[in-house]
């Protein structure tokens, strides 16, 4: 691609991010002065060169070709390690975009439904550090609505994600904490999480004893669906919460004993038992949602899978080169905003064609 094209491309990059790019790199302390960079535009290109698949050597010599800086590969790492705020910010400002852009929900009772997950990465080496992305898409447009990078200590909640009242969470059995799910009940939330038996036992709808669950769920045929009324308890609070269920077919069942087997522990009769159903908690209204329009609608957290496989493996972000924490974190969330700008530019990609550009009116 000749340099007249370059630009033309970056052009059209330029226009998914603010225009103040000079201020928020100053206030987020990553750019201070010119040297060697003129402008915080030009940082922002080379990084973006380096997330693209370039080395650090590369992108030093790219700079140099498309006049866009006379710096060294280490100079351009020591840029790099500053640079996290920097990233951070565009991302904030991105997903608020993409935020105000969202299509109207058309669920049942106007909710938001946004698919909650994470997945970690590692830095190459057996002493590499391990990190974890926290990250939400919308549905339906499977848009990136928050994204938050952690160490790998930082577990799996429901405690870190802000919702509204107005906002339904779909997520797997590891967000399933008693005290996690009644706070966001508390705040309005509707709620779907796949039930972890053992860390959230269920209790009769008044409260006062605990709920017979393989007893009833034996009684579903393949196929069938069961929906009870429930509650649950967290010190001395209880919160009503509904439990819809489906028996795994044959083959689907022993695929799933198979896994809980190969998980190398000694595994209870129960806990295999009940790896042969799909247990979601929800505190969806019944009369608007049943109890298959529940299963359906978890069955939509497989999308946020195929979301962090896309991460991995078009922009390689399961593979981590850096040894440095700060330079690790940057390059992290390097990654993430060339993930951001990706969503952006296909929402925007009808807007181009034939012509390959937005007209201004």
């Amino acid at each position: 691609m000749n340099a007249f094209a370059l630009e033309e491309s970056w052009e059209v990059i330029r226009q998914v991010f603010p225009a103040d790019l000079e201020r928020i790199a100053r206030q987020s302390g990553s750019w201070q002065r010119a040297r060697k960079v003129a402008n915080a535009e030009t940082l922002l290109r080379l990084l973006l060169l380096h997330a693209a698949g370039l080395s650090l050597q590369h992108t030093a010599l790219r700079a140099r070709q498309q006049g866009l800086g006379r710096l060294s590969a280490v100079a351009l790492f020591k840029r790099l390690r500053r640079s996290g705020p920097f990233l951070q910010q565009l991302a904030a400002q991105l997903l608020a975009q993409a935020r105000r852009g969202a299509a109207p929900a058309p669920w049942p009772g106007g909710y938001r439904v946004r698919l909650i997950d994470s997945t970690t990465v590692k830095e190459p080496g057996l002493r590499g550090q391990c990190w974890r992305v926290h990250y939400s898409v919308g549905l339906p447009d499977l848009g990136c609505d928050h994204l938050e990078l952690t160490d790998a200590k930082a577990g799996e909640s429901f405690k870190r994600w802000a919702a509204a009242p107005n906002e339904v969470l779909v997520a797997g059995r590891a967000y399933a904490s008693c005290e996690a799910v009644g706070a966001l009940l508390d705040g309005g939330v509707k709620v779907v999480v796949r039930l972890n038996g053992r860390n959230f036992p269920l209790l009769t709808q008044d409260g006062q004893q605990a709920f017979a669950l393989l007893g009833q769920l034996r009684q579903l045929q393949a196929g069938q669906v069961g929906d009870w009324a429930l509650s649950f308890r967290f010190g001395e609070r209880c919160w009503p919460i509904r439990l819809s269920a489906v028996r795994k077919s044959q083959t689907a069942a022993e695929r799933a004993r198979r896994k809980v087997r190969d998980e190398g522990r000694q595994v209870q009769a129960q806990t295999l038992e009940l790896s042969e159903y799909v247990l979601v908690l929800s505190n969806l209204e019944p009369e608007n949602w049943s109890a298959t329009s529940v299963l359906e609608l978890y069955r939509y957290c497989w999308q946020i899978e195929r979301a962090f496989k896309r991460l991995k493996r078009l922009l390689k972000l399961g593979h981590l080169p850096k040894k440095d924490p700060d330079s690790a974190r940057a390059w992290l969330q390097l990654k993430l905003l060339l993930a951001l700008i990706t969503e952006q530019l296909c929402e925007r990609a009808r807007f181009f064609a034939p012509w390959g550009y937005r007209l201004e009116p």
